[in-house]
């Protein structure tokens, strides 16, 4: 059985690459002053419900205004949270759900199509350029201003390895894999709206489903961000193992469907 603490532990590693944490009473403060419009990288996470929800509200608003950074709760454990929820719309929180399901590898590896007119690499300082194009045109991941630095920083992260894969000698998708402990993640899957449709997904996770096994891992996760996306890695064996409902609240600035275009 996969439980939320398990998830989350794997969700702060992945988080701590490129921002910092402080632990509260109540949860955690995430922020990065060099990046104040990163979501990811600011918010207040809960999880466990709070007896005094205003002081807690008070303590995030204070820590990310004097910051200059809009104020926001990632909220699990909604059906905990009703005290949490009142106080915030009383505050004037804006809040909206989000479910994301949590799918893990089945280990099973599918056999790639053979076509010279695939190749795919890692990512290195000569076509560095070319994936960070690639991924921060992707509209859902929130855009070239939101992941530049991230993707620089996760670039010369060590826990991160970046591919890239031409279609016919052009850049054409991007994926990385972010690995902790024997576990890894499969993140930033992106594809030019050009060269959708051509199966370019599947052999990009294929590589990479192969790669993860020669390095002993023994569960590779991806956290898709919506259910139509959750149905594209279920043919690429993924199976899901949970679904999150993750409330998020904000003073200000756009909510995440806004940013996903949905």
């Amino acid at each position: 059985m996969i439980h939320l603490q398990d998830v989350l532990e794997l969700d702060f590693a992945f988080l701590e690459t490129f921002t910092k944490r402080i632990n509260t009473p109540w949860g955690a403060l995430f922020f990065n002053n060099e990046q104040p419009t990163h979501y990811d990288s600011n918010h207040a996470h809960i999880s466990e419900s709070s007896e005094d929800p205003a002081v807690v509200i008070d303590e995030v608003i204070n820590f990310y205004q004097s910051r200059k950074v809009i104020p926001r709760f990632y909220i699990y454990n909604i059906d905990k949270q009703q005290k949490l929820l009142t106080a915030l719309s009383k505050t004037g929180f804006q809040y909206e759900e989000l479910i994301s399901p949590v799918q893990l590898w089945n280990n099973q590896i599918a056999k790639r199509l053979s076509s010279d007119d695939i190749t795919i690499e890692k990512v290195t300082s000569e076509n560095y350029q070319a994936a960070f194009e690639i991924e921060c045109s992707i509209t859902e991941f929130g855009g070239k201003e939101a992941g530049e630095q991230v993707f620089e920083t996760q670039f010369h992260h060590p826990a991160f390895t970046h591919y890239l894969l031409k279609y016919k000698g052009v850049a054409s998708s991007t994926a990385c894999v972010f690995t902790d402990g024997n576990q890894a993640r499969l993140e930033s899957v992106a594809t030019l709206e050009a060269f959708r449709g051509k199966g370019l997904v599947g052999e990009l996770i294929h590589y990479i489903q192969n790669e993860v096994s020669k390095q002993g891992v023994s569960k590779l996760w991806v956290f898709p961000i919506n259910e139509s996306i959750e149905k594209v890695y279920q043919k690429y064996g993924f199976e899901t193992v949970q679904k999150l409902t993750m409330g998020h609240a904000f003073l200000g600035g756009k909510s995440i469907k806004e940013i996903q275009g949905k």
